[in-house]
């Protein structure tokens, strides 16, 4: 089975943020309940609230209410996967990093089985045929995975991530992030040739469903399913072992360490990281277990 990339993207990187947008969001409609999952780490004088997120949204969901809305509003702090550059400095590093100049287009190294198939999908996204070609496999998969979902209206600015960041700068908390910019693009740049390719190719295999896809996915965040939201987006992970160590394993062992290491410190903590991160037998919660710290699931 190939990687299912379009699922893996949503699931580990905040890096559509960094994109540029391929359609303007539709209009807001009216609120539509949901009560994504939220977890808590506590101690005697420390609280660490877990809250897995979806990076692309439509607008219209009523997600920042409730227990959400209570942890964030009592926490000193909001932790992201990463703080946003603005725009230029994250298009410079993208650039810099996902293009290569010289050597084979990207059409010529695809295999040519599958050629015919990427062509069609440049075309469907209203680009030439050649628009990709100086773009490594990762950044072609990554902006074809984005490119149908955003024409459906799903778009960043509604994502938890910007709601929590302008919540943030409105109550004067300070952000940080658990990485860099260049460290998220790295994880992609860093993947093997073959690995790059294979994600470039189940790319273009999957985007006649990623629609469906992706309201799968929200279905099961908004109904707080973390095990459901799991497997429609980490299960594939597991066919392509270099992926799913760079992008999910690793990741979660080193956020659980600094976690582990943050309740050391007292204070309330908001940690706001893609869904799949929190689900599943490598989560950051089953990591913090290794090490002895409990999470609990807040009911609401």
């Amino acid at each position: 089975m190939l990687l299912r990339s379009f699922r893996a993207v949503l699931a580990t990187l905040a890096l559509s943020l960094a994109l540029p947008a391929c359609a303007q969001s539709k209009p807001a409609q009216a609120p539509n309940d949901a009560d994504p999952a939220l977890w808590v780490v506590k101690d005697e004088d420390t609280t660490v609230y877990l809250f897995g997120t979806i990076h692309v949204l439509k607008p219209g969901l009523s997600w920042f209410d409730e227990a959400v809305k209570t942890a964030f509003d009592t926490s000193g702090e909001l932790v992201l996967e990463m703080v946003q550059p603005d725009p230029a400095a994250m298009q410079q590093i993208v650039a810099t990093t996902g293009i290569n100049p010289t050597g084979p287009t990207l059409t010529e190294q695809l295999p040519e089985a599958k050629r015919p198939a990427y062509l069609k999908a440049m075309t469907e996204a209203g680009l030439p045929s050649a628009a990709f070609d100086r773009m490594k496999p990762w950044l072609a998969a990554v902006s074809l995975s984005l490119m149908p979902i955003q024409k459906l209206g799903y778009d960043a600015s509604n994502g938890p991530e910007t709601v929590l960041a302008t919540a943030a700068k409105s109550a004067n908390k300070p952000v940080i992030g658990l990485e860099t910019a260049e460290q998220q693009i790295g994880y992609f740049n860093g993947l093997s040739q073959p690995a790059q390719m294979q994600f470039l190719v189940s790319t273009v295999d999957e985007l006649p469903e990623a629609g469906k896809t992706m309201a799968t996915m929200v279905d099961n965040w908004s109904h707080g399913d973390p095990e459901a939201l799991a497997r429609e987006m980490n299960e594939s992970l597991k066919d392509s072992p270099e992926v799913a160590k760079v992008l999910l394993t690793d990741r979660n062992a080193r956020w659980a360490k600094w976690i582990a290491q943050r309740m050391a410190k007292p204070g309330t903590v908001f940690v706001a990281v893609g869904a799949g991160h929190l689900a599943g037998p490598d989560s950051v919660q089953a990591q913090l277990a290794k090490a002895g710290v409990k999470a609990q699931r807040v009911a609401y």
